[in-house]
Order: structure tokens, then sequence, then C-alpha cells
């Protein structure tokens, strides 16, 4: 109200002697950014002596500027008869204020003089529109001229430093700060720590933290939320007590940052204590960063109904909300609620396609991951390398190399090059060998690994994994000596892959040495399935005693699957007293599996110990267990078609069966004569049961590369 009469009582007297209080008057405008009681102002100067006074068409422009009417600012600039420096400085801030950044250098360019701070407006505007490497040409360019870099110089510098993620250029900006009176400004150590996480040197952004004399608010979110994205993000919690202890309250940024540590540690226990401050504090209870950053915590921790409690009392939603939700169920492998959430969503993006899509391909529903990549092709939605990765895994699970192959040219079609960088898309190329490799066209994975721009540990490991899966035993150790000579270390995932190798290949000695070689030169400590791969191995060449040994040295616990593996070795090498001694092992821990009773069964039988045989099956029937039938399948013109043992439900079964007879004649024409206890094994168990039973069983890091 007393604004108001102010400007009735100004616009009222036309007597003034000078401009003063139409400037002040302006100033109010530009405070209350009104455009229009500034228009209202303009009308009454005109009717002045002073329209055509530089120094009040100066401050017009400059609150035309800052209220956003860039046009009345322009035709202003337009009419003005004389300009001076001051006059330029002001319609360029306009222009660099509403992103006209072209047309604000022209102006420049046609400017006689001008000073430190028509630069500063320049850098500034530059980097406030992303346009960081020009911000940085203006500030090289204003030094040259001998302009004293102030404040702002160096603020707008550090942000096209931090946005280009340019270490070097803002050493050399650190430098430059360091030697002026700015070096103890306690905003502009904040500005550095946040450039220094920006380019993720996380040990610099502590160097300045600690040189700081003053530290506030910012200093401290600043490192926070460094360590927060670059981790270790225990270290975010470390420095927010020390911020507790020197008595500052944490403010939203402060809290968001803290409780995103939380979230990538897993630490639900500290994440539950931040929230409950931001219950206990009305200020923060309906902030939008920090809910949501609440609810992405407690999703990530597997606590969904949390989250959802979270989510249901924020005031306010946008679309990070709920992806984060759609994110939460799937990991929680509620994809139907997940899918509920999506198609509520007022508005999706890439990242909330992702999150479903991967929640899809987690809980083995691959075709309609494959589905949804379709339905995202269709809305125009721009696919990410995550995309990708989940598509091409998808591909993988179902082994569908056709479908993998149109993945791989969409792949191509978004311009992937399979290199790290500010956003790596090498894992992409990791999933096309690891895809391939599954689908069993080892040579097209090979190809990929050859043609890739750059490669890391996951590269390496996808390859030797896959020649190894594929029985290229030769092949596979042949990339792991290529990988130690690039220098890449190898990791458990690595050394799984090798020993599988030599195990396929039949190489023991080199199987012993490279066991040995995980913790003498590679500083690994072996798991259960390292431990698992050499009982294959020594089983496979039928060293059992020595595979027996292993397994009671371990310093773990034996499982059902290194004790299966064993008991396989025992029956190719007819080894029934100790194949007899692993499988009461075997049913110690699992004794409603099929797979040891049938495996001891087929041994007596190739022995001919036929009442061994007989007191297998009853045991099996006294303790309720039942056999799973033999399945096969076959894909032909894009149908599967599956089989089960003494299946009569295809409907060409006749001509099926006929074919098969006719196969058995041939064969037996040729030579062939059938094992004494083929019949009794076909009738107990098929090879693909048994096949299944160590394939399901397989080590898991093995399969997965």
């Amino acid at each position: 109200m007393a604004r108001h009469g102010l400007l009735k009582q100004l616009v009222g007297d036309l007597s003034f002697l000078d401009s003063t209080p139409f400037a002040k008057l302006l100033d109010s405008c530009a405070r209350s950014k009104s455009a229009c009681h500034t228009r209202r102002v303009h009308a009454r100067i005109i009717k002045t002596q002073f329209s055509s006074e530089i120094f009040i068409q100066n401050r017009l422009i400059d609150v035309y500027g800052k209220c956003g009417c860039l046009d009345d600012a322009r035709k202003v600039f337009d009419k003005m008869p004389e300009r001076n420096t001051f006059t330029g400085n002001s319609i360029i801030c306009a222009l660099t204020k509403s992103g006209f950044l072209d047309e604000a250098v022209k102006i420049f360019g046609s400017m006689r003089d001008y000073d430190q701070c028509t630069w500063n407006s320049l850098v500034s505007g530059f980097a406030q529109h992303d346009r960081w490497e020009e911000a940085l040409e203006c500030l090289v360019k204003m030094r040259r001229e001998d302009f004293v870099l102030n404040d702002y110089s160096f603020g707008s510098a550090l942000s096209a430093c931090a946005g280009l993620r340019d270490l070097k250029m803002g050493i050399q900006i650190h430098a430059l700060i360091s030697k002026s009176r700015y070096s103890s400004d306690v905003y502009m150590g904040s500005a550095l720590i946040d450039m220094y996480s920006k380019c993720g040197s996380v040990t610099w952004a502590q160097r300045v933290f600690d040189w700081m004399e003053e530290r506030n608010n910012v200093s401290w979110n600043s490192l926070i939320s460094c360590y927060e994205q670059n981790g270790p993000a225990s270290e975010a919690l470390d420095v927010f007590l020390r911020m507790m202890d020197c008595g500052l309250e944490p403010d939203q940024v402060t809290l968001a940052s803290v409780v995103s540590a939380c979230a990538s540690l897993l630490a639900i226990k500290e994440g539950v204590q931040i929230h409950a401050r931001v219950v206990k504090c009305d200020k923060f209870r309906n902030d939008l960063i920090l809910g949501n950053a609440l609810v992405d915590m407690y999703a990530k921790c597997g606590r969904i109904n949390e989250a959802r409690w979270v989510f249901d009392r924020m005031p306010i939603r946008n679309v990070v909300s709920e992806t984060s939700m759609v994110s939460g169920y799937a990991k929680a492998a509620s994809v139907k609620a997940a899918r509920l959430m999506f198609t509520k969503m007022t508005e999706r993006n890439v990242i909330s396609w992702n999150a479903l899509i991967s929640g899809y391909t987690q809980i083995g529903e691959n075709e309609e991951a494959l589905s949804l990549f379709l339905l995202l092709k269709r809305e125009s939605v721009c696919p990410t390398h995550y995309t990708f990765g989940n598509l091409l895994n998808a591909c993988a699970n179902l082994a569908d190399l056709q479908l993998g192959k149109q993945a791989h040219s969409h792949v191509l079609k978004h311009g992937f090059r399979f290199q790290n960088g500010e956003e790596p898309d090498i894992f992409v190329g990791n999933s096309l060998i690891d895809m391939y490799t599954k689908c069993g066209s080892v040579e097209d994975g090979c190809r990929m690994f050859e043609n890739m721009l750059e490669r890391d540990h996951v590269s390496w490991n996808a390859m030797i994994v896959g020649y190894a899966q594929n029985g290229y035993g030769t092949e596979s150790l042949g990339i792991f000596r290529k990988m130690l000579a690039s220098g890449e270390q190898p990791d458990h995932v690595t050394m799984i892959g090798v020993l599988c190798a030599c195990s396929h290949a039949g190489l023991v000695e080199q199987g012993r040495k490279y066991f040995h070689s995980m913790t003498e030169e590679h500083h690994l400590v072996p798991l259960k399935d390292h431990y698992t791969c050499m009982v294959d191995l020594l089983g496979r060449a039928g060293h059992l005693d020595e595979a027996k040994n292993l397994i009671e040295t371990m310093p773990m616990e034996p499982d059902a699957i290194i004790w299966g593996s064993l008991l396989g070795a025992c029956r190719i090498h007819r080894n029934i007293t100790l194949g007899k001694f692993v499988a009461e092992k075997l049913l110690e821990i699992e004794p409603n599996n099929s797979g040891p009773y049938v495996l001891l069964s087929n041994m007596y039988a190739e022995l001919g110990r036929w009442s061994d045989v007989v007191k297998v099956r009853k045991l099996m029937k006294q303790r309720g267990v039942i056999k799973q039938p033999g399945c096969s399948w076959i894909e032909v013109k894009g149908h599967v078609h599956v089989f089960l043992v003494k299946d009569k439900r295809h409907t060409k079964r006749k001509e099926i069966y006929r074919l098969l007879n006719s196969l058995i004649k041939q064969m037996k024409k040729a030579g062939y004569i059938p094992d004494s206890c083929d019949h009794e094994a076909h009738e107990e168990q098929s090879d693909s049961e048994l096949t299944s039973f160590y394939i399901k069983n397989m080590p898991q890091d093995a399969a997965a590369g």
C-alpha cells in the first residue's frame, strides 16, 4: 500500500528538479519485478524533461531486463540518441539474462568502451546458459586485456569448469584465486569445492575445505554432496556428523544429500534417523527434493512400504517421486505394482521406462521387457545406454540370437561408441559380448570385443567366461594372458572363467597353477565358486581323491553344488565307493533333490548292481522324492516346441516317433550297441534332466560373467 501511494504521488507531480525520484521508483519496480509499474513510471518519464537523459534511460533498460521485458528494454536502447558504457552494460545484461547471447556479443563488439562489468555480464551469461567453452574464452580475453577479475568473474569461471568437467582449467582458476584478495572468501571456497566435486577430484575438494578459515552451510553442503556423488558415501555421513558437532543447523540441501548417501550405502538405520529429524521440522516436511530423496532411499533399501508411506504423504510429487516408486516396486519384484504406478504417471521419462524394463528382466519376464522396449520406441522416447543394457540382457536370457542382432542394430543407430566418458556407454558393448556368447555366437562376441574403442575389466571377463562356457578353453586362456599383458587386474569373476576354461580343456596342471596364483599373485581370496571350479576340473580329469581332499580342506562349508560336481565325476569314472559317500553327503544337504538319487542309481546300473538300483528307488519312494521329467525344446520358424519324457501331447507326435524309430534302425545297422543301463537310465531320468540339474546349480557368477 505504501509503495502504491508513493507511485501516485510521484507520477502526479511532474515538477521534479532532477530524475532521482524516478530512479528510486524504478529501483522499487526492479525489486518487485513489476513490469506493469515499470511501464507506468516510463509513461510519466516520457512527459518530463528527463525522457532523453542517459542516466534514467539506462535505468529503464536495466529494470525492463530484470522484469523480463526484453522487447521494452530493446526499444529504449534503439531510440537512445546517445549511449555510454553503462548503456551497453544494461542491454547486454538484459540480453544474457534472456538467453540472447549472440546478440549480446554483437552489441559488445560495437561498443567503444567497456569495463569489468561488461566482461562479467558476458562470462556470467555464457556460464548460466551452459555455453561453458565461450564463458572461459571470455575470461581469458578479459584477463589478456588486463581487466581485474573479481568474485563474479571467478564464480562464473568455476561454474563453467564444473560444467565441462575441466579439472585442468579449474586448477588454473584456483591458482588465480589464491593470488587474489578472494583467496579466503567463504563463497569462493564453496565454489571451489563444488567445482572439484563436479570434476571428480575428492582429494582437492577436501583440501580446499580444510584450508578455509571460515565455513558456512554452503561449504559443508558442497563437501557432503562431493562425497555423496563421488564416494566413498560413508564419508558424507562423517562430514555431516562433524557439521552437527560444529553447531551448524542442516538445511534441506544437507539432509537430501545425506539421505542420498544412505541410499547408496543401504544404510537404513541412519536413513530412518534423518527421516525422524525431517518429520519433527515443519519447514522440511513438505520439501519436494527431500521427499524424493527419502522415497528413493527407502526404495533402494528394499523398504517399499515405508517408501509408499512417504510418497502418499507428499503434498507435491513429480516425475522423480513416481520414478523412484516404480524402481522400488521393480526391485522388490512387485512388477505388477510397478506397472500400475507406471500407467498412472502423468509424466514419464526414460528413467521410468528403464526402471520398469529392468524390473521385468530381473524376474525373468524377458518377453515383457522386450514388449516394453517396443512400446517405448512407439512413443518416441529416446532410449539410453541403460535401456539397451536391459534389452540385451533380456535377449541373452532368452538365448535368442535373432532378437539380439536386432537389438544390436538399434544400438548402432543410436551412435554408441562403447567408451568411458561423461555418460559412459562401455557397458553396452559388454552387454553385447555377453549376449552373443550366451546365444552361442562366440565369433560375433569376439568381433564386438575387438571393435570396442575402450575396454574395462568387465569386457575382458565377458570374453573369458564366454569362451569358457562355449567350450573354447584354449582361446579363453589366451584372452586372459592378453588381459594381464594390458595391465588390467583380474577379479573373482575373471578367475572363475579361467578355471572353467581349464576344466573344459582338461588342463589340470594349469588349473592348479591359476588357482594358487589367485592368492600369491593377484591377492584374491578364493570363494566357494572357485573351489567348485577346481573340484570340477579335478573330477573331470579323474583326480577324485584330490578333489575330495580339496573339499574337506575348504575354509567354508561345502554345498550341494560342489558335492554334486564330485558325484558327477564319480559316475563318469565309475568310482562307486566314493560316489556312495558323496551321495550321502548330498542327501544330508538336500534330502528331497532327485538328482543325487538318480546319479547313484545310474552308477549302480552301469555296474550291473540291480539290487542296489531297486534299493535307491525304494528309498526315493519312502522319502517322497519325485523325479522331475527330462525336458528338451527346439525353435522352428519362431515357435518353440517343448518335449517331456514319454510326452504324447504334440500334434505331430506320430510323425516324430516314426522318424525316431527310423533313426534307431539306421543306428543299429551302423553298429550302434546300446549301453546295458540305457533303458533303465531312460526310465529313471533322461540325460537332459541330469544336464538341467547341473546347469541350474552351476556357480551364478560364472553364468553371469
